[in-house]
């Protein structure tokens, strides 16, 4: 860190001006959609695109940054109460760097950081998981008042499959009945507005999964009975996914999400966490009830 902290008087009020670094991306949006229906008054979203933004109805301040701009983010985050830090790229670590840097040369008082569950896990180093580490310990080094949002996998992750199943009534992936406890992108909104916004969860980290884990096979036989049509479920091998991953990702990310892959076929990824209720108060969403939400995404577009 190249910018000392300078510790603010303890609070007892919510934040008033809350800035949110990710707004387009899925925690983002949903976050920023919750604290502008909340009444957050001052609302601030950190975006390289905020036409996009503005397009998809977003709320609040549009700020056009890039998180490679040091001197643009402490602008951009002058006197804001709270941060929610997402990042999406682990082959650009400078922008956690940036981020932090311009939080503590502002004096942001909180900063809540998107990670992930497999940071706890020690058999977990693959470059993703590398990178979310590293992200964690900058940011307890800084000085920051900080809290750790450490998801499963997103439920969303499945939307992966609905071309296939719109078209073909198909879904494929690898290793079929390795279980994951995914969670529901919604809860860690929720837990992430009660961190920016409410008290006492300074200094705590929340493990956040959904109720139960569950499987691709068992995703696929949900989404059937919500669909009210016959799917079926077809396990690829690893090299087929490999190719598949190719095809979008730079040879590292592929590498990364092999491993992952394989841990979660070890069963690294079963276990269920009371996260969600610890943050929430609520109970985390089951994946049925994501996938009726979502049920018209899986449809085939006439036309």
């Amino acid at each position: 860190m190249n910018s000392v902290y300078r510790k603010p008087q303890d609070r007892t009020e919510p934040a008033r001006r809350i800035v949110i670094a990710g707004a387009t991306g899925t925690v983002g949006r949903l976050t920023a959609v919750r604290l502008a229906s909340a009444g957050t008054d001052d609302l601030a979203l950190l975006t390289r695109d905020p036409t996009r933004a503005a397009a998809e109805g977003l709320p609040g301040q549009l700020i056009g940054v890039e998180f490679a701009s040091p001197s643009a983010l402490r602008r951009a985050l002058r006197g804001a109460d709270a941060l929610l830090l997402i990042t999406n790229d682990p082959l650009r670590p400078e922008h956690d760097i940036n981020l932090l840097d311009a939080a503590a040369a502002v004096g942001t008082p909180h900063v809540v950081k998107l990670s992930a569950q497999a940071v706890t896990d020690p058999d977990a180093d693959d470059l993703i998981t590398r990178w979310q580490r590293e992200n964690e310990q900058r940011l307890k080094a800084s000085g920051l008042p900080w809290t750790l949002l450490r998801p499963r996998s997103f439920m969303t992750h499945a939307l992966a499959w609905k071309d296939s199943i719109a078209r073909h009534g198909v879904v494929r992936s690898v290793y079929g009945d390795s279980l994951n406890a995914c969670v529901d992108p919604a809860d860690i909104a929720d837990a992430a507005v009660q961190a920016l916004t409410g008290t006492g969860h300074q200094q705590r980290t929340y493990a956040l999964t959904g109720p139960r884990a569950i499987s691709a096979r068992d995703k696929t036989a949900i989404l059937a009975d919500v669909l009210r049509r016959p799917l079926v479920f077809e396990e690829i091998s690893l090299a087929q996914a490999r190719q598949e991953w190719r095809a979008r990702l730079p040879e590292c990310l592929v590498e990364a999400l092999v491993l992952s892959a394989e841990r979660q076929n070890s069963g690294a990824k079963a276990a269920v966490a009371s996260g969600v209720q610890e943050a929430t108060g609520q109970a985390p969403r089951p994946f049925r009830a994501w996938a009726a939400e979502q049920a018209s995404a899986f449809v085939p577009v006439c036309g």
